[in-house]
């Protein structure tokens, strides 16, 4: 079932003064109301809302009507009665014939958050207060009804959205909401289906020629990140006691071996991979997992790199943040074990996973991306491989 547009705004006529100038009926029905007030009459005692003839409807659909009530009373203190009678002119939920409203089953609630008007509530409503008229089985859930509307518009016409918030980003001067629709703009004017560089070039600007569709470049990328981490490794040898270089050394081989028949881990930023493997959806979306402290992102970070060519470049700011941290646990801790081992066999591939796969490896957000100490240590228990025992047969 189709999401409902937002409701259009229907404005009432304020209510009009009392006719033939000092009209006694009228001064004695103002009279009364203020005595009211003054003596602590409540809402019940006051005469019912009137309402006037309906509006005409603007904009078609079959969706919840929205109207504003101008000339009701401001909201008064406790056991207070309304100052004036209330005007509102409201229209219908579709467009029934002769433009008559659907009362059977109709009912109002406030557009900001859905809450039901009662009778004797709408009598303490303050003036341009906006209402949703429902019909049967119809629901309004206030501004969220709307972002619903507005999230809907993006699939089903995303070219019409993106084309008037270029309009009005042409003639708007105010900061925020030229950010606001700029990043409108950038999010929907993508082409993230697009996987060949033929079918959308300009996402390709100012990278190597030999990158011919986004899956390579992108599985490049991250096995250039993984690269990196295993120069910091190497580069770490002078760092290591010289009687312990030579098997440090052979360490280092080891997993360099074991990084080159998984091609670097390339496919975590490739979403033509398994599901199992890779870090982002079939569409190319990837979220931030959250701080290292964190099990999840508490800002909800997203980003799709294969939509266009600011996000590709904006990925570059994530990062695959070591939980255990590499230069300052990991690495040291690897140096310190081949130094002391005395006879035991270092677990190589345990360091292995800590430093380059997503055993200890969380992809983040730049603001998500603490860069303070983590105080967190290695497994000493997994430090050293276990001796196999031999049982003798007596």
């Amino acid at each position: 079932m189709a999401t409902p547009r937002p409701p259009p705004r229907m404005r009432a006529r304020p209510p009009e003064p009392p006719r033939g100038g000092a009209c006694a009926p009228g001064r004695r029905r103002r009279r009364q109301r203020e005595s009211g007030r003054e003596h602590g009459g409540t809402a019940a005692g006051c005469p019912p809302a009137r309402v006037r003839q309906p509006a005409e409807v603007r904009g078609g659909g079959r969706e919840p009507a929205r109207v504003v009530a101008e000339g009701l009373p401001v909201a008064a203190g406790a056991g207070r009665c309304p100052r004036r009678g209330a005007g509102v002119r409201v229209s219908p939920v579709s467009h029934p014939p002769g433009g008559q409203l659907p009362l059977p089953g109709s009912r109002l609630c406030l557009y900001e958050d859905g809450t039901e008007v009662t009778e004797s509530y709408f009598r303490a409503l303050p003036p341009q207060t906006e209402l949703v008229l429902l019909g049967p089985g119809e629901t309004w859930r206030g501004c969220a009804s709307d972002i619903e509307g507005f999230l809907a518009a993006f699939y089903n016409q995303r070219d019409a959205v993106v084309e008037a918030a270029r309009k009005l980003l042409t003639d708007e001067q105010a900061p925020r909401r030229q950010r606001l629709l700029a990043d409108l703009i950038h999010n929907l004017n993508e082409n993230s289906l697009a996987e060949d560089k033929e079918d959308d070039k300009k996402w390709f600007e100012g990278l190597e020629s030999r990158f011919k569709n986004k899956s390579s470049y992108m599985r490049y990328s991250c096995e250039s990140r993984i690269r990196s981490y295993m120069k910091e490794v190497s580069s770490f040898i002078s760092n290591v006691h010289p009687t312990a270089r030579d098997a440090y050394k052979r360490i280092i081989d080891l997993m360099s071996d074991k990084l080159r028949s998984v091609k670097y881990n390339g496919c975590y930023f490739d979403r033509r991979e398994e599901e199992a493997v890779r870090l982002c959806t079939a569409e190319g979306w990837f979220s931030c997992q959250g701080p290292f402290d964190r099990d999840d992102c508490p800002c909800k970070h997203s980003i799709n790199p294969y939509g266009n060519r600011e996000s590709r470049i904006l990925f570059s700011t994530w990062n695959l943040d070591h939980i255990i941290e590499k230069k300052r646990a990991v690495v040291p801790e690897l140096a310190e074990a081949v130094k002391t081992r005395d006879g035991r066999e270092v677990n190589w591939e345990y360091f292995y996973q800590l430093l380059f796969t997503v055993d200890n490896l969380k992809l983040v957000h730049i603001a998500c991306h603490k860069k303070t100490n983590h105080n967190l240590s290695c497994d000493k228990t997994k430090i050293y491989r276990k001796r196999k025992q031999n049982h003798k047969i007596s």
